[in-house]
């Protein structure tokens, strides 16, 4: 296999974003093409694996896509980052506060990824910036990327503990432990980021992927798809078999006695959970089949049907960072709520904290106040006991 350093300059300087764009050589092309009279001339002066490359199906289509991608995903995070951050002051519960960290993980991930290394370097500055720029990106990229999907984990393991051992949950969520457990998470997927500076360019390197490549694709494919799938699975697995067996328990004791208790369903909460998982793992499948048949079957380079099909699982998977507000919106109605708080500038309620301690307050100044006017009816209404004659010494 021929290494990475010594593909020539043009490979050199051009490693990088881990999820690139077929517009990228495009419009590199349109720059640097030749007129008619200089046609033969250009052709003469490329290398046999420039011939062969893979041509650009879908054209500029990439583009329009991600520009209204970002234009509509970063909006509507930050809307849901905010009700997110108002639900969480005001019910302190820690579903608000990983999907708080979810939120905050897309919105990096669309400006890494969407912005700086599809329209940015891509379409703006055609790739002509420093390799180390590319490289670091590369690593941002990849960082911002694994925080999202991980983010969604320590929900999954919240929502199966909540369920299945209540109380135990009882015991284990308070939002200090949750926000570190959140910071423990997006630190590692923010390292976890840091070998994929040396991450190549599928587009436009023409070698076969070297041994470095494989290890970087299958970490990235193990961190990104198949290891948080195959938690996803497990827990929500655990999860349905829980609530199934209890509602036919409660079944059988409705058969046995009067009902005392509605059958436990699922709750929205658990719903929401699936529907996140559900649509993370059905939209990054197809980019998961391509990174590997581009491995091991037919590289992006040279193969358009390949290169077609990794433009378009790319789309896809960046979809995934803009879905999940509509979900939301979907599935819970206190997400609604706080939503049209937003959306009509109402204020936030008070901490609940403060809140209570006001309500408290004022409780107390009220029963006072009873008390005192109580007091003084009572005096006033109470006849005067007559006084006693004084006797004469």
């Amino acid at each position: 296999m021929v290494d990475t350093s010594a593909a020539g300059p043009a490979c050199n300087s051009n490693h990088a974003n881990p999820f690139p764009s077929s517009f990228r050589e495009r419009s590199e092309v349109m720059g640097d093409w030749p007129n008619a009279t200089a046609s033969s001339r250009w052709e003469l002066d490329l290398k046999p694996e420039d011939l062969q490359k893979s041509t650009c199906v879908l054209g500029f289509i990439p583009v329009i896509y991600y520009s209204i991608l970002l234009c509509v995903g970063v909006p509507v995070n930050i809307l849901t980052a905010v009700a997110l951050t108002r639900l969480a002051s005001r019910t302190r519960k820690a579903l608000y506060y990983y999907l708080l960290a979810v939120t905050g993980s897309d919105i990096l991930s669309q400006l890494f990824i969407i912005f700086v290394g599809f329209l940015l370097e891509t379409a703006v500055f055609h790739r002509e910036v420093p390799a180390l720029l590319l490289r670091s990106v590369s690593a941002a990229e990849f960082a911002a990327n694994h925080a999202s999907i991980w983010s969604t984990v320590p929900l999954t393991v919240d929502r199966y503990v909540a369920l299945c051992h209540p109380l135990l949950h009882r015991q284990i969520s308070y939002p200090a432990r949750t926000r570190r457990i959140i910071a423990v998470v997006l630190v590692l997927s923010l390292a976890s980021g840091l070998p994929f500076f040396w991450w190549s360019d599928m587009w436009r390197n023409s070698h076969p992927p070297t041994a470095l490549d494989a290890v970087l694709i299958w970490t990235h494919v193990t961190i990104i798809y198949f290891l948080p799938c195959s938690i996803f699975l497990v827990l929500n697995s655990l999860i349905i078999h829980t609530l199934r067996a209890r509602q036919r328990q409660q079944c059988s004791q409705d058969e046995r006695g009067p009902q005392s208790a509605p059958p436990r369903r699922l709750g929205k909460t658990t719903a929401m959970l699936l529907a996140i998982t559900s649509v993370f793992s059905v939209l990054w499948a197809p980019r998961t089949v391509v990174v590997i048949y581009h491995l091991y079957v037919s590289s992006v380079h040279r193969d358009w049907r390949v290169h077609l099909a990794y433009d378009l699982s790319n789309m896809l998977a960046m979809l995934n960072t803009a879905v999940n507000f509509f979900l939301y919106c979907f599935v819970s109605k206190p997400f609604r709520g706080a939503v049209r708080d937003v959306v009509l500038l109402r204020g936030n309620p008070l901490h609940p904290q403060y809140a209570l301690r006001q309500q408290q307050a004022h409780i107390n100044a009220s029963n006072s106040s009873l008390y005192s006017g109580n007091k003084r009816s009572q005096r006033d209404c109470t006849p005067l006991s007559p006084r006693r004659p004084s006797n004469p010494s």
